[in-house]
């Protein structure tokens, strides 16, 4: 078999593994591996052709960091749920000394926790962070 031949069988495998995972790299490097068999189609020597696939493989990856598909910075799905919560309101009927609270919120009872500088009397308060099951809260001014 000719060396085009194994470079758009190698891009069609990582095509097939994209697929399945559905992460957008293999897709970059599939397309790479096949850049290099076009390459030797066009009679190019085995060390072109490896540096067309590291050259597309590289700055399509770097590319696809940058892009929207690639950020490292994603939420998990959890801190998605949770960010709704931000800005909502809710109602503290007692304080404990340690300035926490129990209070019930979407139909549950959270622990609720004032944010620094915050005054520790009953009253509504808007929902300012959630750290795992805690609400943190600031006074709701009118």
């Amino acid at each position: 078999m000719s060396g085009y031949v194994w470079w758009f069988v190698l891009a069609f495998g990582l095509l097939i593994a994209e697929l399945v995972t559905g992460t957008f790299y293999l897709l970059v490097i599939a397309l790479a591996l096949a850049s290099a068999g076009v390459a030797h189609l066009l009679g190019a020597a085995l060390a072109v052709q490896l540096i067309v696939a590291s050259a597309i493989g590289f700055g399509g990856s770097l590319w696809l960091r940058r892009s929207r598909f690639g950020r490292l910075g994603r939420k998990e799905a959890a801190d998605s749920v949770q960010h709704m919560d931000i800005g909502q309101i809710v109602r503290v009927d007692q304080w404990s000394a340690s300035r926490t609270a129990r209070a019930s919120y979407r139909g549950a009872l959270w622990d609720v926790e004032l944010a620094a500088g915050e005054e520790a009397v009953p009253g509504e308060f808007v929902i300012r962070d959630i750290q795992a099951n805690r609400l943190i809260v600031t006074r709701r001014t009118p």
